[in-house]
Parts: C-alpha cells; sequence; structure tokens
C-alpha cells in the first residue's frame, strides 16, 4: 500500500511517501511544496492545491494521511493553514481516495512511542524506521514521513475513527 503523508502548512506543506507491507516500511520520496511570503494568499492556496494534485497523480497512493491542526497562539496563522489544509483536503477528496487524519500527540505515540516526543526524537526514528542514511530534509518533510509511519502502523480494523469525516 502506497500512503501520502501530509504535514499541512500555507508557507510550506510538507509531504512524505512510503510503502507499507506489513510492518515492513519503505520511503518512496519527501519533499514540501512551498509558497512565497510575496504571493497573494489565494495564490498560495492554488499553489498548495495543484502541488497536492500533482503528488497524487505522480505517486498514485492508496491512502492519505494528514496531521490534525494543534492550537495556535496566532489566530491569523491558524486560520491560513487551516485553508491550506483544506485546499489539500479537497485536491485529496476530488481524487476519490480514503482520507485519515492524526493528532501530532498520535502521530509522535506511532512513531517513537512516547506521544510527547521532541522533533529530534521523531527524525532519529523516521531515519530508523525508514532505514534512510540521514534525517529528511526539511523538517516539514521528515514530519510528512511521520504522518505516513502512523498510519501504515494503524491500518487495520477500526481504522475508520480516523477517517476525516
Amino acid at each position: 500500500m502506497i500512503v501520502l503523508g501530509i504535514d499541512p502548512g500555507y508557507a510550506i506543506l510538507g509531504y512524505g511517501v512510503i510503502e507499507a507491507e506489513g510492518v515492513k516500511l519503505r520511503a518512496i520520496d519527501c519533499g514540501v511544496i512551498e509558497t512565497k511570503p510575496d504571493m497573494r494568499f489565494p495564490e498560495r492556496l492554488e499553489r498548495l492545491f495543484a502541488g497536492t494534485r500533482a503528488l497524487i497523480e505522480r505517486f498514485r497512493p492508496d491512502h492519505i494521511a494528514f496531521e490534525e491542526l494543534f492550537f495556535y497562539r496566532n489566530t491569523t496563522t491558524a486560520l491560513q493553514v487551516a485553508a491550506a489544509r483544506g485546499v489539500a483536503i479537497l485536491a485529496s477528496q476530488q481524487a476519490g481516495l480514503p482520507l485519515y487524519e492524526y493528532t501530532p500527540m498520535q502521530i509522535k505515540l506511532s512513531v517513537t512511542g512516547d506521544g510527547h516526543a521532541d522533533k529530534l526524537q521523531m527524525q532519529s526514528m523516521v531515519k530508523l524506521l525508514l532505514k534512510l542514511q540521514k534525517v529528511p530534509k526539511p523538517d516539514d518533510a521528515a514530519d510528512a514521513l511521520g504522518v505516513a509511519i502512523c498510519h501504515a502502523n494503524a491500518i487495520g480494523p477500526g481504522m475508520d475513527e480516523f477517517r476525516i469525516k
């Protein structure tokens, strides 16, 4: 099964693509879709939408997993990230694929065994679990691989609770 993990953002949207065969995981690709600060917000959303569609066309994932938004102190930033997440979800929905979401704590627990793991622990475990030569960069790409790993670990009975409703 091919899983596309997405770490939403409006300046940088991270993506990670893995293949999962039972407990065996293999990294296929990871990276980011970036928007420039001088772009108007609707242009940024359009770029994220088109970029997400291009990823789906390129990798043909079986499932797409998103990181849920967590609390932001800056309301404007939270709204912008929510809009970016929304266009990525829309692109995925239009492709007719099953969509899932996980909280940051669920992702950390699944990848490291500790729901409060720090960024370094997460990156180290992503590298180890996917047998990579080095930690994926930028951080958003490593985070997206973590989302994909979390979903691969959740596959099985009861996973409907993670479907985006």
